[in-house]
């Protein structure tokens, strides 16, 4: 079987809400459906609610929107993959080429901060799926989402892979005026050979050390997540991210450990083998060691950071290179002390 360039996942697995499912019969025969992705397909979607609580305590947000489901940018660990099944699509491929677009997004945000409970919580851009990936170049909801968030005055945390975000730093320069905005720019390898497989849709590590060399210069506090951290693949990069992300200008950084829940076990064990055959088994033993014996933890405050040697052996790792350049991890809060609704006085002050 060939290997689809371009693309993360390289199958379709099940489903696990559909009832039937494809199967290839004959093993020797050439499958149109399998052999010959479509190309990325946008999908525009009227939906019913944009702003949604964030139940999980571990993941540092209390309300999400995302203005797309599914992401081109084909990141073979990314955890939203099982999301695209209740959407009624595979989380391998169709995750990668399927993008359904909320195109009435910005009526539905609008219409949540006029709600009289609404209280100025920070919301998150990105909790989900990447808020400038390909589509946003056409379609500009995120734009129009920070347009509404400044003039309510309502804070925004955003995090991304893609410097498409630049096309937007007038507005998030005036948003961190009043403390409205903070980016947090996603590096995973400085090595391109392994980002091109991993991440084979997203921007180089040196675009994301543009953006937060850039968006630091323009006053937007701008840090980096380094996830996840896979041992065996790119665990000995933390130093060296950390150093480059600290001299481009981040002020505070974050870090997740490999956990492969749902079918996503599925679509990076079937991607590993096929791009590291020598290694990965040490790899694959080494997630499993980390997450009690299997590939994923549900646990919260244990999930997103494993346990026993390897993980320690990161987290250490982690909190030595924060000290060593200068990344101030402590509370910092977006203030929502400037929120307004369209027809009040803005307080300058």
């Amino acid at each position: 079987m060939r290997y689809l360039k371009g693309r993360g996942a390289q199958l379709n697995p099940h489903n696990r809400f559909e009832k039937t499912r494809l199967t290839r019969d004959e093993p020797t025969a050439i499958d149109d459906w399998e052999q010959h992705p479509t190309p990325t397909r946008y999908i525009e979607q009227q939906a019913k609610s944009l702003v949604h609580r964030v139940e999980s305590p571990d993941v540092g947000m209390m309300y999400s929107m995302n203005p797309y489901q599914g992401c081109e940018h084909g990141c073979i660990y990314c955890y939203a993959r099982n999301s695209h099944e209740y959407w009624g699509y595979s989380a391998g491929l169709d995750f990668e080429r399927n993008i359904i677009v909320k195109v009435n997004a910005p009526e539905l945000l609008y219409q949540a901060l006029m709600d009289p409970s609404w209280q100025a919580w920070p919301i998150s851009l990105s909790g989900n799926t990447d808020c400038y990936q390909p589509a946003e170049q056409h379609y500009r909801i995120t734009r129009k989402l920070l347009e509404i968030c400044y003039t309510f005055r309502q804070p925004v945390g955003i995090i991304t892979k893609n410097a498409y975000i630049l096309h937007d730093q007038d507005i998030l320069a005036a948003m961190a005026r009043y403390r409205l905005v903070s980016v947090l720019v996603s590096i995973t390898s400085l090595h391109e050979e392994l980002r091109r497989v991993m991440e084979p849709r997203t921007t180089t590590a040196q675009q994301r050390l543009r953006i937060i060399r850039e968006l630091s210069q323009a006053g937007i506090r701008t840090g980096v997540m380094l996830g996840p951290m896979i041992p065996g693949l790119n665990d000995h990069e933390m130093p060296a991210i950390m150093k480059a992300a600290a001299e481009a200008g981040a002020t505070f950084s974050a870090y997740t450990f490999i956990r492969l829940n749902g079918a996503i076990k599925v679509i990076f064990h079937d991607w590993l083998y096929k791009n590291f055959p020598e290694r990965a088994d040490k790899v694959w033993h080494l997630i499993e060691q980390s997450h009690g014996g299997k590939v994923n933890d549900s646990r919260w405050g244990i999930r997103m950071r494993g346990e026993g040697p390897m993980a320690e052996l990161i987290r250490q790792q982690f909190i030595k290179n924060n000290k060593r350049f200068g990344f101030h991890n402590d509370r910092w809060e977006l203030d929502g002390s400037h929120f307004r609704r369209p027809g009040q006085q803005l307080s300058l002050f």
